[in-house]
């Protein structure tokens, strides 16, 4: 993504819309063929001094001035007059954005395929291993791996999506001329704006955009909603990870995780280059927000301030679902850690349980005053709950030893999770490859 985003990269961008532009201009006939050859001929990033170009652009608060003079001195002398003909810089900049957005789009979604297959193994693999549900950070009920790594597919897919459809539809060719009347071309406006869209593979808007930045913020927050994806199994992770919890971790490399100072550490490190990557762009995605207040026809300040949130968004991202891929794919599970610590509540993660078996036979109120008591007597005085209950003559009058233990059992209060796996996993599946 950092080669995707960079200056080169953006002048480059530039360079093939201005290659672009002069040939839908000759394939209409306002300019001649010959002069668009000569144009397109040179439209190199080689062939300019990407620095210099940099520097230049401060004079005129974009880069597209400066490099308009470089392209003109680079072509042929009779192609020269026709070099940008009837574009305004921000026709050329925005257009080079969507077709920046489109690279690093494509990139984004081959990692988050990626990440799919593996969140999708986990969680097959792991339909049946039994774990505590947190809520609050706290115990809850059971569940297993596998329903919570198909979550993590459920949005890694959902996330995908969104940028597909982004790609296909929200990336548009910029060309309105000065003030986004097209005056310039005269009546030939809109054959050229429909013929250079056609000639990049980008929509054609219904009107210019100068000032509406709906399509960049769609963009942005896309992927924004995609490293957040990302950054949810992150956090899941690092705490899955903790010396306490242990039941999971990231692939073991040599090197990879280690601590300058402590031998024994092993840290997450691709969920922490997560979450530093979200934190980031959050930040370039409320720039990208706030720089929607445009004036008039071409905004003083918000539209310049687009571009360094908009690259940065991208790499950010791409940097997310990137880490997201290796960290799934790596991701070390320890089903027995996950059932010892299912048992550090001494069974009261199975209360709820109780509860609605006691129900079936005695009123619900009065089953969870029961329950409710059991908990107390369990929390003062260090006993296990399983214990508590097995010991109360109320409770045991009405559930059999079997059924208590029954009750008690963490694999037999799943609820619905199995189905809820195999719809994610056809989710997937029907998704799969899409783009």
């Amino acid at each position: 993504m950092l080669v995707t985003v960079s200056d080169r990269a953006w002048v480059q961008a530039m360079l093939d819309v201005e290659a672009a532009l002069a040939r839908a201009e000759s394939r209409t006939g306002v300019i001649p063929a010959a002069a668009a050859d000569g144009i397109a001929n040179h439209c190199r990033v080689d062939e300019f001094d990407v620095a210099q170009l940099g520097r230049a652009a401060v004079r005129s608060a974009n880069p597209v001035i400066p490099l308009i003079n470089a392209l003109r001195a680079a072509v042929p002398r009779d192609a020269a007059p026709f070099v940008h003909h009837g574009a305004t810089s921000q026709d050329i900049l925005d257009t080079a954005m969507m077709l920046i957005a489109r690279r690093g789009l494509d990139l984004v979604l081959a990692d988050l395929e990626q990440a799919a297959a593996s969140a999708a193994a986990l969680a097959d693999r792991h339909r049946t291993t039994v774990m505590a549900a947190r809520t609050l950070l706290q115990h809850a009920l059971p569940t297993t791996f596998g329903l919570k790594a198909a979550g993590w597919l459920a949005a890694i897919v959902e996330a995908r999506s969104e940028l597909i459809r982004v790609r296909r539809a929200r990336l548009a060719v910029q060309f309105g001329g000065a003030a986004g009347t097209m005056a310039a071309l005269s009546d030939r406006g809109l054959d050229v704006s429909r013929e250079l869209a056609a000639e990049l593979t980008l929509s054609e808007p219904t009107v210019p955009w100068h000032t509406a930045r709906g399509r960049v913020v769609e963009v942005a927050t896309a992927l924004g909603i995609a490293a957040g994806v990302a950054g949810k199994v992150a956090v899941d992770v690092v705490l899955l990870a903790q010396t306490e919890v242990g039941e999971v971790s990231e692939s073991a490399v040599a090197g990879r995780g280690a601590s300058s100072a402590l031998p024994q550490k092993h840290n997450p490190v691709d969920a922490i280059e997560i979450l530093a990557a979200v934190r980031g762009i959050n930040a370039q995605v409320a720039v990208l927000l706030a720089a929607m207040l445009q004036e008039h026809e071409r905004a003083a300040g918000a539209w310049q301030a687009e571009w360094p949130a908009f690259a940065e968004t991208l790499r950010l991202a791409g940097g997310a679902v990137s880490r997201l891929a290796s960290l799934l794919a790596g991701l070390q599970v320890d089903p027995a850690r996950m059932r010892r610590n299912l048992d550090l509540s001494g069974g009261s993660i199975m209360a709820e349980h109780v509860v609605m078996m006691l129900g079936e036979r005695i009123d619900l109120v009065m089953a969870r005053a029961l329950v409710d008591t059991a908990v107390s007597v369990a929390t003062s005085t260090g006993r296990p709950f399983k214990d508590v209950v097995r010991e109360d003559p109320t409770i045991t009058t009405h559930l059999k030893p079997e059924e208590l233990a029954a009750a008690l059992e963490p694999s037999g209060y799943l609820g619905v999770g199995q189905l809820l796996i195999d719809r994610a996993l056809a989710a997937y599946r029907g998704k799969k490859g899409e783009g």
